[in-house]
């Protein structure tokens, strides 16, 4: 039985993909070619600037081309992993939840999470969750406390019906399968007790939400009495620590940690939070894998655990397969994905497409390790120099954890916790390795956990793992494995977006870049190629803002930017190709043709406001003029629904992230304006001045920024507030008159 296979990769044949990208690459290609025997003869500003950003959709167009060319999808085999390994036998897995402020993270969201992968179908003592709050808030801790209490009932009640949404709120929210019609009166009446029981939860955990202060910093609760969010000592609470091997009941084990943090020390956002939590469950339960999610990412298949073990203990996928990813997909978008955030096309093309190379990325959450990778372990490297002086300056000072890190470097998957210390003997050992200062000295954040100096310690990590040979793969059950809360409005969309162009714009310009693990470590080339269409989000804002531009100065100036006839064609064939044959892939599967012109409308507004932005912050924060900010993305409490007033509606504010977008529209209106009105230069000889394609261009950026042109004449959450308008004027006069002098200067 050692040699079942237990999961098999099935290749897919897409052949029409492969033709349309190749073709619209060779377009790019001619097109190219004929820009750069034009330049050579005629050399104009715009037509350089169009060469260069043209150059770089190209190359672009190549990485997406690569990655999508060896598409593929994992199929799991349950039935074969029974036979292979009893239930009672599976492997222990660590659940590690992050959650930071419990404000934009609502603690009735944290607590859903938390109930499903309490309610896994999977042995109850071979699972261990910890919830890090990083907001070091005693509504949190009481969220936790009472949910454990109705976890009591809920577990029992999931795994007796095999309900599928394990999360209360989307049992409840959710239309009943036929499954569940099919149960009987008694199914009926636990439901509606299930139902009674959990609004009373959420009644108390919303009204102490909203008066914290009903909570008494006593008993328990003693340890919040003089912690302030970013000033406090190490908390660890077990909160649930009651069943024993063997037990076929129970409930697994659940504790709550809230790291030290104190103001001249560094904690390194999300990345600080997942180390503590690695060093934390590794004392206390130290799992072979972990599982690491964030607080709004609900269960959907209660399976979910059992397939990732067979991607991990199959004979292939035990040797070289570091982390099973699952992506994220919502239970709560809106419709059509006015914000372009869903990401739904981009899971099923160039994700998919990861998976016949050196695997999936590391998303930051929904994803399943091993313990002895996150340690810092090379597949081929199982010595670990057992001296207490390498293991501390490797793991740190905690003789108990490094101990237990030895254990999990072993090679032994199938390894339980029941031989690990109790809580009463760990929890001082716990504390000690939460502290600030506990990882100065040693390989933290550098060869070992998450990795540190960005704000997209996923990427950085993932990078690190696959450049040390490893390989990752996508987990896609059906049901889905996981589902969560997509931003709800613009400006949250939009502070996700700019936090990830600044970090994946970190990742690029730092010590983990594709480009160096491909020359100096063990990713593969394609592999580099594919982390480079994600990486590459934040440097992709500057040619597409100066691709923008181009049109607008045209028009200014009365140049021209595009090529003569008949090479005219081939770049409007490449426009019109490229839409009809994207239209055709969201139709595929499944996306309205609205869906698909919000994502387009989208890429242009995000490259040209958020992902700008953020890639600015990123280069004044390398440079040392400011400090790295996390902003935390809002989430919606379950009781929002898509039938709010402001669902899919474009709400400002005075972020500068919305300077760009109104510049940009403020010029091209400057630019339709003088074409229209004549107030531009002389003409060029030759015919060489702006025509009606350069006000195509200018047009169809006016559409795509449409929202801003009405935020402009609205008035509350609703328009743009004066301060940005006055700033955007300011910039698009400098624009406009700059441009004309330029001319003047050149002529």
């Amino acid at each position: 039985m050692e040699d079942v296979q237990l999961y098999e990769k099935i290749w897919l044949k897409r052949r029409f993909q492969r033709v349309m990208d190749s073709f619209i690459f060779f377009l790019l290609l001619s097109l190219l070619g004929h820009r750069l025997i034009t330049l050579s003869t005629h050399f104009t500003v715009p037509r350089f600037l169009a060469f260069l950003c043209e150059s770089w959709f190209a190359f672009n167009w190549f990485i997406i081309l690569s990655t999508k060319w060896a598409a593929a999808r994992i199929d799991t085999f349950l039935h074969s992993l029974s036979q292979r390994v009893p239930k009672v036998e599976l492997p222990a897995v660590d659940l590690l939840v992050t959650t930071a402020d419990p404000v934009l993270e609502p603690p009735i969201i944290t607590v859903n999470t938390v109930l499903s992968l309490l309610a896994l179908d999977y042995p109850p003592h071979k699972l261990a969750c910890y919830v890090s709050d990083d907001g070091c808030s005693p509504v949190n801790f009481y969220a936790l406390v009472e949910a454990s209490r109705f976890a009591k009932l809920w577990v029992p009640f999931c795994k007796k019906y095999n309900v599928q949404h394990r999360a209360p709120h989307r049992f409840f929210s959710a239309e009943p399968n036929g499954a569940q019609r099919r149960h009987s009166q008694e199914f009926t009446q636990d439901s509606l007790l299930m139902k009674e029981e959990y609004e009373k939860l959420s009644r108390k955990i919303e009204d102490v939400s909203r008066k914290p202060e009903q909570i008494k910093l006593e008993g328990e609760f003693a340890a919040f009495r003089n912690a302030e969010r970013r000033n406090h000592q190490a908390i660890i609470k077990v909160i649930i620590w009651e069943n024993k091997e063997g037990q076929s009941g129970g409930l697994p084990h659940l504790i709550y940690v809230s790291r030290e943090k104190r103001p001249q020390h560094p904690h390194h956002h999300k990345a600080g939070a997942m180390n503590v939590l690695t060093r934390v469950s590794g004392l206390m339960s130290n799992a072979p894998y972990m599982l690491n999610i964030d607080c709004d990412m609900m269960v959907s298949n209660p399976k979910i655990a059992q397939h990732a073990m067979c991607i991990f203990l199959d004979p292939k996928g035990h040797e070289e397969v570091a982390f099973v990813q699952c992506f994220q997909q919502f239970y709560d978008g809106l419709k059509d994905d006015p914000f372009g955030n869903q990401l739904v096309a981009a899971s099923s093309y160039v994700l998919v497409g990861l998976a016949g190379l050196q695997g999936p990325f590391y998303c930051g959450t929904n994803c399943f390790h091993r313990r002895k990778v996150i340690y810092g372990r090379y597949p081929d490297n199982t010595q670990l120099q057992n001296q207490d002086k390498k293991l501390e300056q490797k793991f740190g000072s905690s003789k108990e954890f490094f101990k237990l890190a030895a254990q999990a470097w072993e090679d032994n998957p199938c390894s339980s916790c029941s031989n690990v210390i109790t809580p009463s003997t760990s929890l001082e050992a716990a504390i000690q390795v939460s502290s600030c200062e506990y990882e100065y000295g040693t390989a933290w954040g550098k060869q070992v956990g998450w990795l540190y100096g960005s704000l997209a310690e996923d990427q950085q990590t993932g990078l690190s793992i696959h450049r040390r040979g490893w390989r990752s793969e996508c987990c896609t059950p059906e049901p889905i494995a996981f589902t969560g809360c997509a931003p709800g409005d613009l400006i949250s969309s939009m502070v996700q977006q700019k936090r990830w162009a600044s970090g994946l714009l970190r990742v690029f310009l730092g010590p983990q870049s594709p480009y160096l693990g491909l020359l100096f470590g063990k990713l593969q080339l394609r592999q580099c190629l594919g982390y480079l269409y994600l990486i590459h989000w934040g440097l992709h804002a500057f040619p597409e803002t100066c691709y923008a531009a181009v049109p607008a100065y045209c028009l200014i100036t009365n140049s021209t930017f595009l090529p003569k006839e008949p090479w005219l064609w081939i770049y409007v064939s490449v426009f019109v190709i490229y839409c009809v044959y994207s239209l055709i892939e969201y139709l595929a599967i499944g996306l309205s043709v609205r869906t698909w012109w919000n994502n387009q409308r989208m890429r242009r507004v995000m490259a040209m406001t958020a992902w700008f932005v953020g890639s600015l912050s990123a280069i004044v924060e390398m440079l040392g003029a400011s400090n790295t900010v996390f902003d935390i993305t809002q989430k919606e409490p379950p009781t929002c629904s898509a039938s709010d007033t402001n669902a899919g509606r474009f709400i400002f504010d005075e972020s500068p992230m919305f300077v760009p977008g109104t510049t940009m529209l403020l010029v091209q209106l400057t630019a339709l304006a003088m074409k229209l009105l004549r107030l531009d230069p002389s003409a060029e000889k030759n015919g060489n001045g702006s025509g009606v394609g350069e006000v195509l261009c200018s047009v169809y950026l006016v559409v795509c920024l449409w929202p801003f042109l009405k935020g402009l004449f609205r008035k509350a959450q609703y328009g743009i507030p004066m301060s940005t308008i006055f700033k955007s004027a300011i910039l698009a006069f400098l624009f406009v008159h700059c441009s004309i002098s330029v001319t003047a200067t050149i002529n």
